[in-house]
């Protein structure tokens, strides 16, 4: 009983460590500002962004526990393989009359591609992503929908050292990673252990990219993340423009569209390998992407 009890100790303090951002493990030192429980969102109203072109690779869904129904007599056949594209692991949603998903905002003129992340309720901690192009008066689905992950606290108003996925509708400014470009339109930053993404919330950069040699920064390194030593998680993201204009200081930094190396995700929208690069290559700064983070 007593190892058991002390096992559970180790659990509690585990789970109170407040992750940078993302899935990488690192923790936050910097103390953070009080915030109160509103919605902190950056605005999207200024579409003109980053971005790139098409792919559909995904990966195969994990295999079910629960072995199929035995057959019926002359059963009526169809096709049981998922659509090109598509993750059959991941729940489709029925489109509204503009052919998004129900609940979502409509882009206005001129931000033509949008990325949806929907979760079936505000604590879930993993939804579905998908992909609409602008085509004529209504939207079609370009890629997905495919499986992933989001913050360990769900979605929501979000602030420094919660691991919550902020809600709401944002820009995709840029893209970086660790591993060269892959064919992306976007703004594209190869990065190594120079680059840093800060989230220390006393830093007048709070929440943008640095490059600055270890030990050399002029804001607190504890509290922000290194982004070439991060891991597989950073091999490929899009960052997410939340809190960024303007920036308040507290209230939430680092969130971006990123590979799934296995860890939990602090904040951020973790994807299949194949579909980030996919997701990558399909954006184009021209159509002035958005991402859109809620229920559904």
């Amino acid at each position: 009983m007593g190892r058991f009890t002390s096992l559970l100790a180790v659990l509690a303090v585990l789970g109170a460590l407040g992750l940078a951002g993302c899935s990488t493990g690192q923790p936050r030192d910097g103390a953070t500002p009080s915030l109160d429980a509103a919605e902190a969102q950056g605005p999207a109203d200024n579409p003109a962004r980053a971005a790139q072109s098409n792919a559909a690779a995904l990966s195969n869904p994990p295999a079910q526990d629960n072995p199929a129904p035995a057959a019926q007599d002359n059963p009526a056949p169809r096709d049981s393989s998922p659509a090109e594209g598509q993750d059959s692991s991941a729940r489709t949603v029925k489109p509204s009359a503009s052919g998004l998903p129900p609940g979502v905002p409509t882009p206005p003129g001129g931000s033509n591609q949008l990325v949806t992340v929907l979760v079936p309720s505000a604590g879930s901690t993993s939804g579905t992503l998908q992909t609409w192009q602008r085509a004529g008066g209504g939207w079609t689905s370009a890629l997905g929908p495919v499986h992933v992950r989001v913050g360990t606290q769900g979605i929501g108003a979000t602030k420094e050292g919660l691991n919550r996925t902020p809600k709401g509708t944002f820009d995709l400014p840029s893209a970086f990673g660790r591993q060269p470009n892959p064919g992306t339109k976007m703004p594209y930053r190869h990065v190594d252990n120079n680059d840093w993404w800060v989230s220390d919330p006393h830093s007048p950069a709070y929440n943008t990219y640095r490059r600055c040699a270890p030990g050399s920064c002029s804001f607190s390194e504890g509290a922000g993340e290194n982004l070439g030593r991060a891991g597989a998680s950073y091999d490929y993201a899009v960052v997410i423009g939340y809190n960024t204009a303007p920036v308040r200081a507290g209230a939430g930094s680092a969130f971006f569209v990123h590979v799934d190396a296995g860890a939990p995700s602090a904040g951020c929208v973790e994807t299949p390998r194949a579909t980030e690069i996919a997701l990558l290559r399909w954006l184009d700064p021209a159509q002035h992407p958005r991402i859109t983070i809620g229920q559904g």
